[in-house]
């Protein structure tokens, strides 16, 4: 048999359009070259569409969309059967492929609106769908079925824009100091601010409504942050429970990807017991929210042992040095196997 044929969608409108890059530069080499072709398609910061055929080492600082040469506009196409890359250089090419890989993440590409086209043509899906993409970006919705699911989940209030003043100040009342304020939908921690005081509120809601038309106050859980990654469709594996431990304020974004006053710990300061817990909890918000091939849960564990729903990243970093591929890692999965079973379970799947 011949080499499949993989599209690895990166970069994306969104904030978080940086960390795409690396996580889409650390696949692309790590993907075996002997079983797979690649089509790297570049969606720069103004939504446009780019088979890009430039060095790989571009992507880390962006470079790559300045690579004007080699990067050929270009489409997915929407038609059902053969998946085909659409290119519209001198003259218009097709270009077959045979699954599609969107290293993406935040808004318009972890939400479910790029697993949509997909989906939409038939196109086999290395990741969670569509409606899981779109479910678990949402935190309430995501928060109200792992509650279903039987997992605690923090107390909440959710406001859309133009909310008086007074209502939001009387929610955050009644759960009381401190508290989170966040967009509804967005990621890496983008818009959330912990709030001490409520003379802070209405700076933090301001800030929240920059990134969402919702936002949500949420009690803040006391005791430290726990990730399980979680890898499969039907029969699930895990990877080890990692632990965030913090020196200051909360895991925002500069600290998840500086880590200038916290620490990752990898496997957890927890017992094997309390660990099992932690993947039991993990699998019900997984299939609760109808993940497939990946995803990372992320949980609360309080001083007295409770555990608490965070949220999922559908589609976590994939850097060398982000979570998920450390988690995998430490449960004896290297990241060019991990790269092997995504897709091979991606393609099962189908």
């Amino acid at each position: 048999m011949g080499k499949l044929c993989i599209a690895v969608l990166f970069g994306g409108r969104s904030t978080e359009y940086g960390v795409s890059l690396q996580s889409a530069h650390a696949v692309l080499c790590h993907m075996d070259k002997k079983k797979y072709d690649v089509l790297p398609v570049g969606i720069d910061r103004t939504g446009h569409w780019f088979y890009y055929t430039g060095e790989v080492d571009a992507l880390p600082d962006g470079s790559w969309r300045d690579d004007v040469d080699n990067c050929i506009p270009c489409a997915i196409s929407p038609n059902c059967g053969r998946p085909e890359l659409i290119l519209f250089g001198d003259e218009v090419e097709r270009v077959p492929f045979d699954a599609a890989f969107p290293v993406l993440h935040g808004k318009n590409g972890e939400d479910g609106t790029v697993q949509g086209l997909i989906e939409l043509a038939d196109i086999p899906l290395i990741g969670c769908g569509a409606l899981c993409s779109a479910l678990c970006m949402d935190k309430d919705r995501a928060h109200k079925l792992a509650s279903l699911a039987g997992v605690r989940v923090p107390k909440t209030a959710v406001f859309s824009a133009g909310v008086p003043a007074g209502m939001l100040h009387a929610a955050a009342e009644e759960l009381g100091y401190p508290l989170f304020v966040k967009p509804v939908r967005a990621g890496s921690s983008f818009g959330v601010t912990k709030v001490m005081a409520k003379d802070a509120l209405d700076l933090a809601a301001a800030n929240a409504f920059h990134h969402d038309s919702e936002i949500l106050l949420e009690e803040n859980i006391e005791g430290f942050e726990v990730g399980c990654a979680v890898l499969g469709c039907g029969e699930l594996s895990f990877g080890a429970v990692d632990e965030i431990e913090l020196g200051d304020g909360f895991f925002d974004f500069e600290e998840k990807y500086t880590l200038k006053t916290s620490k990752i710990h990898c496997p957890a300061r927890i017992s094997k017991e309390k660990a099992a817990e932690i993947r039991a909890a993990a699998a019900a918000v997984y299939r609760a929210l109808d993940c497939r091939v990946f995803a990372r849960v992320d949980l609360f564990l309080t001083p007295e042992g409770e555990i608490v729903f965070n949220e999922v990243n559908t589609i976590p970093g994939f850097t060398t040095h982000s979570r998920y591929p450390h988690m995998m890692q430490a449960a004896g999965i290297d990241f060019a196997s991990l790269m092997e079973r995504v897709i091979s379970l991606g393609l099962a799947e189908r």
